[in-house]
């Protein structure tokens, strides 16, 4: 439910939001219109690469925001972090480093950057807490991708610091919905796994392949629950701490793929393949700091979570490549 407050934030304000034509952005862009903005502008992949300067600076200038929400990024799952890694640490960075700087030089009010997960050291301690994020190297699948992300929290509060640009940092932990990117290629875990057991239950298949050992864990935010959490930063935290967003709810690999198995009705068999990597160890977040600062807790349960994205896959899947 919409309050009067979240209206009367929004009614007035220009809002920028890269990559609101994506999995995470359309779910922004829908409660932004029903929290009252008017105005909201999505710079499309087919009209700014945000890695070129000219680009971002065209961006600001078109869209003249008050607030800019940036959720544009490369990403996929272990697969493609381990075949573009220069990609995802270039692209990552000069996105995010040009569009704060910028941001900072037009006076614009308030950044709003999300980071990564993958930012966390890989033998970080479970739950993750925000203090941890210094204390190692990220899980070598996902570093540049990380540490790209994690520049930026270094880029906010140093701005933050020298110039006092309002500039807001989140964690989110790894999100699924309704939506998602299911192309097998370069999917995450979720909707890689949704697609594959409801494949194989079509095709009567008697087996599906996962790559790792299913040991690793894991911890997932419904993208709704994520877009809210992110408009509540928006709207009531302005600190330069980093703050995770998650459900508070680990789970293994292995008891991932029962579950979409059993929910996508898949009765074979899961064969692991261990020559492939399972990323890092454990996920699983501390969100006290999302509730302190700003009021945010999950509301999905995970099994309602899943029960929707699969209900949309099989209603989408024959548009999906």
């Amino acid at each position: 439910m919409t309050s009067k407050t979240n209206q009367d934030f929004w009614k007035s304000k220009k809002v920028c939001v890269t990559g609101g034509a994506g999995f995470l952005g359309s779910f922004i862009v829908e409660k932004l219109k029903q929290r009252g903005a008017k105005e909201i502008f999505i710079p499309t992949i087919e009209e700014y690469d945000l890695v070129n300067g000219d680009d971002v600076r065209r961006v600001l200038d078109t869209s003249k925001p008050d607030i800019v929400i940036h959720l544009a990024a490369q990403v996929g799952g272990i697969g493609a972090n381990r075949e573009h890694p220069a990609d995802f640490v270039y692209s990552n960075a000069m996105m995010g480093l040009q569009l704060i700087h910028e941001s900072w030089k037009r006076g614009i009010e308030k950044f709003v950057c999300l980071g990564t997960i993958c930012a966390y050291p890989k033998f970080t301690p479970v739950p993750f807490k925000e203090e941890n994020l210094w204390n190692g190297y990220p899980e070598e699948t996902n570093a540049p991708y990380g540490l790209a992300k994690k520049l930026l929290l270094v880029q906010s509060q140093a701005y933050r610091q020298q110039y006092g640009f309002n500039c807001i940092y989140l964690l989110p932990v790894n999100l699924y919905g309704p939506r998602d990117n299911f192309r097998l290629d370069s999917s995450h875990v979720i909707p890689a796994l949704i697609r594959k057991c409801v494949e194989a239950q079509e095709a009567g298949a008697d087996s599906i392949e996962v790559w790792g050992d299913g040991s690793p864990t894991r911890e997932f935010l419904y993208v709704e629950d994520a877009a809210e959490g992110i408009l509540m930063a928006a709207e009531r935290y302005n600190g330069p701490e980093p703050v995770n967003l998650g459900s508070g709810n680990e789970i293994s690999i292995k008891d991932l793929v029962n579950l979409i198995a059993r929910l996508t009705g898949f009765n074979g068999k899961i064969i692991w393949d261990a020559s492939k990597p399972n990323g890092q160890p454990r996920r699983g977040l501390d969100t006290t700091r999302a509730w302190d600062y700003f009021g945010f807790r999950a509301q999905m349960s995970f099994e309602d979570g899943l029960r929707r994205t699969i209900d949309w896959y099989r209603a989408n899947k024959s548009s999906i490549k």
